[in-house]
Parts: C-alpha cells; sequence; structure tokens
C-alpha cells in the first residue's frame, strides 16, 4: 500500500489554521495589561490626592504627596537622621542582595540534592519545612545571641528568609523533570553529570527561576526585621525610626522606597525569566 513517505509534507488541509487576527490580538493583549496597570497606579494616586486635599483623612494617618516629596527632599539632603538618603538605600541593596546572592548559591545546588537524592532529601527537607513558616521575627532574638549585632546576623537574618523557597522550588523542579528523557539520556550513555546538566537542570529552570523571584520579595519583606539589630542606616531603620516620632510622612517615604526597589528587582528577575526559559508557558 502506497502513502506519503515520512520526510514529506503534511497535506495543506492537515496543517493547523491559524485564526485571523491572533497575532494582532497577543499584540493589543501585550499593550493592554501595562495600560490598565498605568491607569490603575494613576487612579490611585489621584485619589491619595482627592482624599487628603479635601481633609478626609488626617495627615496623621495618611500625609498629602506633597509632604513625601518634602520627606523625599529631607532624606535626600540628611535632615533627618544625619545620613543622606543615598546611604540609607546603599546599606539595604548590600544586605539584601548580599543576601540573595548567599542564599541562591546555598538553596540551588540544595535543592539539586534534595531533588536527585533520596537521602538529601531526607535530611534536609524536615529542617527546611520546620523553619520556613516561622516569621523571622521569631528567631531573630537567637540570630543576635548568637552572632552579636553586627552585620552578620542582618545578612543570615535575611539569608534564611530567602534560602527557604529557592531551596524548595529548585527541588520541585528537579521532580517535574520527564523521566523519558533522563531514561533516554541514560540510554544513549550519558553520565549522571550529563544527565544533571542537559537534562534535568533546564528543565528545572523555569521553577528556579520562580524560586529566586520569590525569594527576593522574601528578603525586602525581612529587611526592616533585619535592620531592628542596632542599624545605623538602611531604609528599614530609617521607616523605624520615623515612626517612633509618628513621621508618617517619612514612613510612606520609605515604604515606597522599598517597593520601589522591590518591583525594579522582579521586573529584572521577570526579564532574565524570558531570556532564559522562552519556551515556558508555549509548550
Amino acid at each position: 500500500m502506497s502513502g506519503l513517505p515520512l520526510d514529506a509534507p503534511a497535506p495543506a488541509e492537515d496543517a493547523p489554521r491559524r485564526r485571523p487576527g491572533a497575532g494582532r490580538r497577543t499584540l493589543r493583549d501585550g499593550a493592554l495589561v501595562p495600560a490598565i496597570s498605568l491607569a490603575t497606579v494613576l487612579a490611585i494616586l489621584g485619589l491619595w490626592a482627592l482624599a487628603t486635599g479635601a481633609g478626609w483623612v488626617k495627615p496623621l494617618f495618611l500625609p498629602p504627596p506633597g509632604a513625601i516629596l518634602s520627606a523625599f527632599a529631607q532624606a535626600w539632603n540628611g535632615d533627618l537622621d544625619g545620613a543622606p538618603l543615598g546611604v540609607h538605600v546603599r546599606d539595604s541593596l548590600l544586605r539584601v542582595v548580599g543576601a540573595f546572592l548567599i542564599a541562591a548559591a546555598a538553596g540551588i545546588p540544595a535543592g539539586l540534592a534534595m531533588g536527585t537524592s533520596r537521602i538529601a532529601r531526607g535530611v534536609l527537607d524536615p529542617l527546611i519545612e520546620f523553619y520556613r513558616p516561622l516569621p523571622p521575627l521569631a528567631y531573630l532574638p537567637l540570630m543576635i545571641i548568637w552572632f552579636g549585632i553586627g552585620e552578620l546576623s542582618k545578612v543570615l537574618l535575611i539569608v534564611l528568609a530567602c534560602f527557604a523557597p529557592v531551596a524548595l522550588a529548585t527541588r520541585s523542579g528537579v521532580l517535574s523533570a520527564s523521566g523519558d528523557q533522563i531514561n533516554a539520556a541514560r540510554a544513549l550513555g550519558a553520565s549522571r553529570w550529563q544527565v544533571l546538566r542537559y537534562v534535568v537542570l533546564p528543565a528545572a529552570l523555569p521553577e528556579i527561576l520562580i524560586g529566586l523571584r520569590i525569594g527576593m520579595g522574601v528578603g525586602w519583606t525581612t529587611l526592616v526585621a533585619a535592620e531592628m539589630v542596632a542599624a545605623q542606616a538602611g531604609l528599614g531603620q530609617l521607616v523605624l525610626n520615623a515612626s517612633n516620632f509618628l513621621r508618617t510622612d517619612v514612613v510612606v517615604m520609605g515604604i515606597l522606597m522599598i517597593g520601589l526597589f522591590a518591583a525594579l528587582f522582579e521586573f529584572g528577575m521577570r526579564r532574565l525569566e524570558r531570556a532564559l526559559v522562552p519556551w515556558k508557558g508555549k509548550v
């Protein structure tokens, strides 16, 4: 019985038909989301200005946008506590980014080990699952007792907060790797390292990047707790000091600064995710 050769192209009628305007619809959707986000932000700012300008909310609870700009100018010049805003930003970035890099350097290998070894999973999994739900303030006193009030206790507190989501996401990604692909690589003579490098790691990379994004977010949320430990400068320390004097404008300004830098890091991680795993969501 005759038939099409294996390398012959499929008949035109069997090819999937692309719906008219599908590409244009994707482009419109891609431009629509940023437009909605921008409109939402502008609406919130407008409502904020209206509520504070009309006196609906007392400045003690929510200062007007002009007061936030004034507080920013004071912080920039160092008129609040003697340290310019750049010093606070620098110290906070060093703590968060340094702790995040340490957590990533330790969490990714730990997750790979838990995903590929039952022994490593049995040793590390209960420890991580035990401390992961604990709020950082719960073990902050231990950090102070064990490591003092210097930078080490602050960085370690953020490291512990970032480590768990990175390690668990990496383990989940390794366990989601296709068994057929692993067996096929072994059948072709791939070593254990080659299977890990060329099969398991690419399959786990989307989950690893999600864990890194979550870890970075947790690191920023832990920053204020870390800077409670006799910090001389830092955005969290700036917010805490301002709250003691009921400087709501400085508190809001510090919160907005932390949120801005956290959003910038999140945006960078999303760009990195699109560059490293362009196939995500398309297969």
